[in-house]
């Protein structure tokens, strides 16, 4: 049995020739760890500046702070784009007077007049067809009242006349459409007329609506019944505004308007205190210490001598500290996954991905509950543990606590309750559809840390809940995410989580399905495997999940051949009777083979393909192997051909797997499985594997050998009764073989 060394051990009891190769290998993951430290020194460049304090609003200031240099305040972004908006918005919208709109809305009245007078020159049928046809085209309703009352010449008159009236006495004094009246809000408009520009009330510029109450006036007293309706629709078909709103004109004044908007809020003077001591800091002072820090930072004005690159070599220490700090843990604590190339460099990826996003961040002057450290930590949790990924989640925040953007409380402390609410969240996540309860449990840590900072910074409600807000959307998104490109995270990995793990547990799948129709026995009989490993898993804290589905696809290569498989035989019905027990131990090697073909088509992941050959190991065949010594004694057997190719058990879940395998079969041939018998029967197997060893290989101990047998011994004996007879051989065979 292999237990875990440490890796200094390894590389000391191995010869000389190795170390090139450890120093490469080493040497590797130093250069990632530099890479690492030097990306947070260009997307965090050290403010020249050593005496600025972290400030944020609530605070005490600690001493005063004096600006050095004059530097300009700039207004916040989102100030200084609301104020833009607040001068375009106060710009009145640009009207412009057109005289040809009087004549156009005559000649199109005049038009229609005339098509109607030719329409009424035919017969009453024709009459009627042809005004149908007129009114249709001009998009007019072409119901019978219409028609009647343009068949009707004094009263073909007494409608143009007033629409030619109405248009004559009304439009001059400047009608705008409906459309550029919604397009232009405001309570002030500005009116072009004969080259002079006038600011008006909005509500004193007439719009369409006034001209169709305005034209009802201008009907006759006699005007028949219908006749006001169709005058109204006769000028919404032709109206053409006399005011014009000039949209470009408009968009370009307001755009004058927003640039003419200062960006700076105030001009600091040199020896002026940006704050004073034992003061509470306030927003205004918060601006004015992150400005006067971007200032210098910019310009590069204040330079002491080496001092400032001192202070880079100093942050880059650090961070190669703290970096140092994980490279140690999973050297010393976890070394498969410090040696996994992969697996590193996956990890150096997401820091690399939050420390850009986070600069991004910074650089804009976002909330800090945007800084997305929930989803790596998220992802490293979900590929490996909660306890790895806490404190990675530890570590990160420690990185982001140290650099200039993220020094003040708040900074340091809500993206470190991100992190510890994402590592402890995936204990609750048992599938892909629970994606959102990691984002609760995320927003919740964010909401408990932002209401303790408001209490001891006396922030105020909107402030708080604002923030709450953000960090909800944070935690949402990063599970999320987090969530959709686990599957490409685990693909590069070679790491396949539980959640892919309990998506294979469907016995649904095409290939379990196959089997429970090909192989029926085989199926039924991987069933019970999956339950008896489950538990044994479980008694010493394996994966209990891999070994279930693990089971259930360890025998799939029994789907080519099932008839050569005892479980899958009819009683009287065994093929191998009539064959060479060479060929016969062949067909039976021959399944892993076939498993692992249909474990690759079916896409299954490594961690489920090891199932197939490690169960079996390299165990020898012994019903065959037997059969044959006895056919020809004194004929050499070569032993390789009568045995499992292997390999031997690599992991604790697979060697469970092979107990687990070996005492499920070997419990159906008992004539009498008592407790005594069942006890005896595991003893007996477990102790013909450790003599083989077939257990050397996998990071097992005696003590979780112990601890299986005694699972075993007990859910077997829940399990199984009274049992027929099977023939002595077939427990022979399950002894040496199964």
């Amino acid at each position: 049995m292999a237990a875990s060394r440490d890796l200094f051990d390894s590389l000391s009891s191995r010869p000389a020739r190795v170390w090139p190769d450890a120093f490469v290998h080493h040497g590797a993951r130093v250069v990632l760890l530099v890479a690492i430290a030097i990306l947070i020194q260009m997307l965090f460049p050290v403010s020249p500046v050593p005496e600025l304090p972290a400030l944020e609003k609530g605070m005490v200031a600690p001493a005063d702070v004096l600006a050095e240099i004059g530097f300009p305040v700039r207004k916040a972004p989102t100030k200084l784009a609301a104020e833009r908006a607040g001068a375009a918005a106060a710009v009145a919208p640009l009207f412009r007077y057109d005289s040809t709109a009087v004549d156009s809305m005559h000649a199109r009245i005049r038009t229609f007049g005339g098509a109607v007078d030719s329409a009424a020159t035919g017969t009453a049928a024709e009459t009627r067809a042809t005004l149908i046809a007129l009114l249709t085209s001009y998009g007019l309703p072409a119901t019978e009242p219409v028609v009647v009352l343009l068949s009707d010449r004094r009263a073909r008159t007494q409608l143009q006349q007033s629409l030619e009236r109405a248009v004559t006495a009304e439009l001059p004094k400047g009608i705008m459409s409906s459309a550029d009246d919604e397009d232009a809000p405001g309570a002030q408009l500005r009116i072009a007329r004969r080259g002079i520009e006038s600011v008006v009330a909005h509500d004193s510029v007439l719009s369409q609506s006034a001209l169709y109450e305005a034209a009802a006036t201008w009907l006759p007293q006699s005007a028949p019944e219908g006749m006001a309706d169709l005058q109204r629709l006769a000028l919404i078909l032709f109206f053409e505004g006399s005011l014009r709103l000039d949209r470009n004109a408009t968009a370009d004044a307001r755009e004058q308007a927003a640039r003419t908007v200062p960006i700076i809020k105030e001009h600091v003077q040199r020896g002026q205190r940006i704050i004073s001591a034992h003061t509470v800091v306030t927003e205004n002072d918060v601006e004015r210490v992150n400005a006067y820090a971007s200032y210098l930072r910019e310009s590069g004005a204040v330079r002491r001598g080496g001092e400032s690159r001192l202070r880079q070599l100093g942050q880059f220490m650090l961070s190669t500290l703290l970096l140092s700090i994980f490279g140690l843990l999973l050297l010393f604590f976890r070394p498969a996954i410090y040696q996994n190339a992969r697996h590193i460099s996956l990890m150096a990826f997401l820091l690399a991905l939050l420390l850009c996003t986070a600069a991004v961040i910074a650089g804009n002057r976002a909330p800090i509950e945007l800084v997305p450290i929930a989803f790596p930590v998220l992802v490293v949790a979900m590929l490996w543990d909660g306890r790895m990924a806490l404190t990675f989640g530890v570590i990160t925040a420690a990185l982001l606590g140290m650099l200039g953007p993220f020094m003040g409380l708040s900074a340091r402390l809500l993206p470190l309750l991100g992190a510890a609410g994402a590592a402890l969240s995936v204990r609750v996540v048992r599938r892909r559809s629970q994606g959102l309860a990691p984002g609760a449990f995320i927003g919740l840590a964010y909401a408990l840390g932002t209401v303790a900072v408001g209490l001891m910074r006396s922030r105020e409600l909107d402030d708080v809940m604002t923030s709450i807000l953000w960090g909800l959307l944070n935690g949402t998104a990063c599970s999320l995410i987090a969530m959709g490109f686990l599957p490409f995270f685990e693909s590069y990995a070679r790491i396949t989580t539980d959640q892919t793990l309990l998506e294979l547990a469907d016995l649904n799948r095409p290939i379990l399905k196959r089997l429970s129709v090909e192989a029926s026995g085989t199926y039924a009989h991987s069933i019970n495997v999956a339950n008896l490993a489950e538990a044994a898993a479980r008694a010493i804290d394996a994966n209990a999940i891999l070994v279930r589905v693990g089971a259930y696809y360890h025998d799939i290569g029994k789907i080519a051949t099932p008839q050569y498989f005892i479980e899958n035989q009819t009683r009287g019905r065994n093929p191998h009777e009539q064959m060479d027990p060479r060929h016969s131990a062949s067909l039976v090697r021959q399944h892993v083979q076939d498993g692992l073909r249909l474990a690759q088509e079916a896409r299954l992941p490594a961690s489920i393909r090891a199932f197939i050959p490690e169960h079996h190991g390299t165990q020898l065949i012994g019903y065959f192997y037997e059969i044959a010594q006895k056919l020809n004694p004194d004929a050499p057997l070569d032993r390789a051909a009568f045995s499992y190719p292997g390999p031997r058990p690599q992991s604790r879940e697979t060697a469970i797997l092979m107990l687990a395998d070996s005492v499920e079969s070997a419990t159906k041939a008992l004539a009498d499985p008592t407790p005594e018998r069942i006890r005896d029967l595991v003893e007996r197997i477990t102790d013909a594997k450790i003599a083989s060893g077939q257990f050397d290989e996998a990071p097992i101990t005696l003590r979780d050998i112990r601890r299986i047998k005694e699972q075993l011994i007990a859910t077997l004996t829940g399990i199984y009764h009274q049992r027929i007879d099977y023939p002595a051989a077939a427990v022979q065979t399950t002894l040496g073989e199964s």
